[in-house]
């Protein structure tokens, strides 16, 4: 009647592999997650840097062609791309500069490396506007 007093050796042993396996499983999952929930705050906040590079360069109705990139901090880098698209033909649509109104694409890249691999992010708007100067 030994059979019926408690566990064998081998049994013990095979539910100690078993619940190694399973904690194993179980902190890789929750290792990818906080992997996960970081990746994602840091496109949250280069989504948000975007926007305030793009309300800066499209805010104050006169728009500037050209190309402006810089160090944003934190390790992000912006780039800001300004290029007309359509020019009003008609003269009574002229702006106080005596200009027509433009419409300009406007588009800024937030980049950053992480993980040995360069991310972005790219927000893309059109603005109307008095070009500066000759424009």
């Amino acid at each position: 009647m030994r059979g019926t007093r408690g566990f064998t050796l081998l049994e013990v042993l095979i539910a100690f592999v078993i619940a190694a396996l399973a904690l194993g499983v179980m902190f890789e999952v929750a290792v990818d997650a906080v992997s996960a929930s970081e990746r994602a705050a840091r496109y949250e906040e280069a989504v948000v840097r975007a926007r305030s590079h793009l309300a800066m360069a499209t805010d104050g109705g006169s728009v500037m062609p050209g190309n402006w990139d810089g160090d944003d901090g934190g390790g992000y880098r912006w780039h800001i791309h300004v290029v007309p698209v359509v020019a009003a033909a008609t003269p009574r649509a002229a702006g106080p500069a005596g200009l027509p109104p433009a419409l300009y694409a406007v588009s800024v890249w937030i980049t950053w490396t992480e993980d040995g691999r360069t991310r972005e992010v790219r927000l893309d708007t059109e603005q109307v506007g008095q070009p500066v100067g000759g424009g």
